[in-house]
């Protein structure tokens, strides 16, 4: 287990506002959380990687309390494991686990791929898709992971089913450091996602319900292989 040079980093926004951050300084244990949960997704802290209360408490500017209360939550969360007087390990990502997160994804994503879109819904798309090409042209991964989920969040937040978009939103952190671990190992996934957006949309435009869930399906069920080789 080795263990990280801490690097601040900005709070974690919520899809569904596609991520506006709040103007007022939040609290110290919220940003350690923030920060360490960033990281986590973003993998700069790998599964395996051990992190000391002192490393993060100096990486952040607080003391060493709220880093505690940070950690606990992050427990709570699955995110971490902690070990007293030595630190907080962060929790690979298992196979069963990929399995499940794909598994409840083609479930509801294919569910919403079959509701007849609304114009609102596919401008909202259409917007994504080029926020997530102007962010692969400038090579941000972590913008582009983020982007990717807000557009399968607002496909299925389309649906006007309020119980199915809280429990996909359940998914938000995994599908993060899933897409995160893709994106990295395999550089030229990022083109065919966006493709693969692609053909989701024209076929949502187009009215083919048929041709929108095999699109999904195509799209969600591809990463499977290779996240089973590349997520830790």
């Amino acid at each position: 287990m080795s263990s990280p040079r801490a690097t601040a980093a900005a709070p974690t926004t919520d899809s569904a506002t596609v991520c506006a951050t709040p103007d007022k300084r939040p609290p110290a244990a919220e940003r350690v959380y923030a920060h360490v949960k960033e990281a986590v997704l973003d993998r700069r802290y790998e599964g395996g990687m051990l992190l000391t209360e002192g490393e993060l408490a100096d990486a952040v500017g607080v003391s060493r309390t709220p880093v505690r209360e940070a950690l606990l939550r992050l427990e709570v969360e699955g995110l971490l494991r902690l070990y007293p007087k030595k630190g907080a390990l962060v929790l690979p990502v298992s196979v069963q686990e990929i399995g499940d997160v794909v598994e409840t994804r083609l479930l509801v994503e294919e569910h919403a791929a079959r509701q007849p879109a609304r114009p609102a819904l596919i401008a909202e798309l259409a917007e994504l898709l080029d926020r997530q090409r102007e962010l692969a042209e400038a090579g941000d991964l972590a913008q582009v992971a983020r982007v990717d989920r807000c557009f399968h969040a607002t496909l299925v937040r389309g649906t006007g089913n309020e119980i199915l978009t809280r429990l996909y939103d359940q998914l938000r952190d995994r599908q993060l450091r899933m897409g995160v671990a893709v994106m990295h190992a395999h550089p030229g996934r990022i083109a065919q996602n966006i493709a693969e957006h692609g053909e989701i949309l024209d076929a949502l435009r187009a009215g083919d319900a048929d041709a929108a869930v095999a699109a999904v399906h195509r799209h969600v069920g591809s990463v499977r292989a290779l996240l089973r080789g590349d997520v830790r």
